[in-house]
């Protein structure tokens, strides 16, 4: 089973925020996916992969691009949540291999590491998992 690249679904969880935003002034969306933003995504592979400056600016341009692409998939309200997430892994692999392709082999190990254990940080709930139950 393949695994989902942290870069890709930290990307996707950046965009998966703004989008609930907007979902979330709209009556009866608690069911509704959410991502962190794409500076919240950043800020976390920085802090795990050491990312120079120039690279930042590149992985932003990947996160943005994947937000909407993402964002895009999540307000077509006639999809369900496993086919959204059908449309969105294959956005979340492309990223993942732009940003692999500018990394360093000891940062690419890093962010093995790191996308072995869960990251909702980067992937909010749109991550494929199930969704922990509401608590009142």
């Amino acid at each position: 089973m393949k695994r989902i690249p942290l870069i890709a679904i930290m990307s996707i969880s950046m965009f998966a925020n703004s989008a609930l935003a907007q979902q979330s002034a709209k009556p009866g969306r608690e069911e509704q996916d959410s991502l962190p933003p794409v500076e919240e995504q950043l800020k976390v592979l920085n802090e795990k992969l050491g990312l120079t400056a120039k690279q930042q600016a590149t992985v932003r341009l990947i996160l943005h691009h994947l937000h909407d692409a993402t964002e895009n998939v999540m307000q077509d309200q006639t999809l369900s949540r496993e086919q959204r997430l059908a449309k969105v892994r294959p956005q979340r692999q492309m990223a993942d291999e732009k940003m692999r392709a500018i990394l360093s082999d000891q940062q690419r190990k890093k962010l093995d590491q790191y996308e072995q254990g869960p990251h909702a940080e980067v992937h909010g709930t749109l991550s494929g998992t199930p969704k922990p139950p509401a608590r009142h």
